[in-house]
């Protein structure tokens, strides 16, 4: 299922002319550190999308690639602790495969957040729906093409 994952997010770029945005790639792009090297960028530039289920419900937060989760923040603003979708069923909640999930082309119930730890970069490389791809976006465009709720501040290690 995971190359219809990035053929959704294809035709999804495709439709809002930003499919020649997307950097198909030989490496694995599945971590941060591989996406990285497999681009050429710092990883910090990686906009990784980490998937939680509050209340049963699906929620992404696209954060910088040097960035952690803090447990505090994310429960001061989620009013719960972070749990992270089982790697197993991933795909389920977001229509994404681990090493592939982005925020784009996601299932409908799912709620996307980007955290205040992007705003340092011009340009972050978040998935393309696979461990093998990645486009290249201003912030404004990731905004844009993310539909996110809200940004928000919910990592640490970064500052």
């Amino acid at each position: 299922m995971t190359g219809l994952s990035r053929e959704k997010v294809e035709q999804y770029l495709e439709k809002e002319n930003y499919a020649d945005r997307i950097i198909v790639l030989e490496d694995s792009s599945a971590t941060v550190e591989e996406a990285a090297h497999a681009l050429g960028c710092e990883p910090e530039h990686i906009a990784k999308t980490m998937s939680f289920l509050l209340d049963e419900k699906p929620l992404l937060v696209v954060m910088a690639g040097d960035a952690k989760v803090d447990n505090r923040k994310f429960k001061d603003r989620f009013h719960k602790r972070p749990r992270m979708i089982a790697s197993d069923v991933v795909e389920k909640f977001i229509g994404h495969a681990p090493g592939g999930v982005c925020p784009f082309a996601v299932k409908e119930n799912v709620a996307v957040f980007l955290d205040e730890s992007l705003k340092r970069f011009k340009t972050v490389y978040p998935a393309a729906g696979d461990a093998h791809s990645a486009v290249r976006l201003s912030l404004e465009e990731l905004e844009k093409l993310a539909h996110p709720k809200e940004w928000i501040d919910v990592a640490k290690g970064w500052e």
